[in-house]
């Protein structure tokens, strides 16, 4: 019996402990070490997409919705991603992933963006919308997976540094730690915090029930429905690579009249709820999947596309660890490209 240790209890870790309980692995366990799924699974925004720029990232994205689809709507929600593009270039942008994205099977189109009510269009040049992708509940979905996993006879431990455990195999998942952790198993990773935050309106009467995700391509500013209300997020002016997950409140201003100009209904709308998490973030803004060392695999470094690609993930890494390859093409995620100067491939980072 070989005993596999998942390090880490969010969507990526959990989605990688099912799968191997799904494979046929006896020996599994997740270990966390602090409470379960509480890291940053339980700060995420929660978007599901498959409009990526490489060919990688819309396989994983593509995959990764049809597992949530049948999870059903009470963790997944396909009310769609709506780009907005106010300039040519930008729209042109949009246009050259929509050809790749619909050559690998993604139902991209382009869309007249009033097909939102309500939404502020008159400086917009062209869009794009996929319909399949959706919002989610990220702890929810993570909670169900280890559930599951459990059920299937997975150790799930919280409060146990997995370092610790005795183990023949490590699964390194724990996002922004995961450095941490492999530098006291004698492997370099290249991850850095980066903070991030959100914020969440007051209640606003009339929301659309099947409002999408709406994202602006030049700025970056993006906003979905949750509940009776919205979840705003953008980049900040300048990045912050910190552990801390403070709120900027000085940001607060500005995200309130973009908020307002691009969708008016929601002009009044205070922020009556915020909070920051942490990107896990590599240079080249890809995550490091596969096999890291002796007896040693990662699956960290998503640069906030975790949640979303982990179902797809998480089947191709067990996979890996228990048949020696994997049924999707991990070899864009290997840690080796960094030492031949990785380039950062994927130009819309949200």
């Amino acid at each position: 019996m070989v005993r596999i240790v998942v390090a880490g209890s969010g969507a990526i870790g959990a989605s990688v402990a099912y799968h191997l309980a799904l494979l046929g692995a006896d020996d599994v366990v997740v270990a966390d070490r602090g409470e379960l799924s509480s890291g940053s699974t339980s700060r995420a925004m929660g978007g599901v997409r498959q409009q990526f720029s490489t060919a990688a990232e819309v396989v994983l994205a593509r995959e990764s919705i049809e597992f949530l689809t049948v999870l059903g709507p009470r963790f997944f929600r396909q009310v769609g991603y709506l780009f907005l593009a106010t300039t040519e270039d930008g729209l042109a942008g949009l246009e050259e992933r929509r050809t790749l994205q619909n050559e690998l099977g993604v139902p991209v189109e382009r869309v007249d963006p009033s097909v939102v009510p309500g939404l502020a269009t008159g400086d917009v040049v062209g869009a794009t919308c996929c319909w399949s992708d959706g919002v989610a509940d990220p702890p929810a979905v993570a909670r169900e997976l280890l559930r599951r996993a459990a059920e299937l006879g997975v150790d799930v431990r919280e409060h146990a540094p997995a370092e610790e455990i005795e183990r023949d195999v490590l699964v390194i998942a724990c996002g922004p730690w995961s450095a941490e952790l492999g530098a006291i198993v004698g492997v370099d990773l290249p991850i850095r915090p980066l903070c991030r935050q959100l914020l969440e309106t007051s209640p606003l009467e009339g929301l659309p029930d099947e409002l999408p995700m709406v994202v602006e391509v030049e700025s970056g500013f993006h906003f979905r429905r949750r509940g009776d209300r919205l979840v705003v997020a953008m980049s900040d002016p300048e990045p912050r690579w910190t552990f801390e997950t403070v709120v900027d409140e000085s940001l607060v201003p500005d995200r309130l009249e973009r908020l307002a100009w691009r969708y008016p209904p929601a002009a009044g709308a205070t922020i009556e709820r915020s909070w920051a998490g942490l990107y896990d973030m590599t240079p080249d803004a890809h995550p490091i999947v596969g096999r890291v060392g002796d007896g040693v695999y990662a699956a960290c470094g998503f640069s906030g596309h975790g949640f979303m690609q982990s179902p797809a993930v998480g089947r191709a890494l067990a996979e890996e660890i228990l048949r020696g390859e994997s049924s999707l093409d991990l070899g864009p995620y290997a840690l080796e490209r960094f030492e031949h100067g990785a380039a950062f491939p994927e130009r819309l980072v949200l």
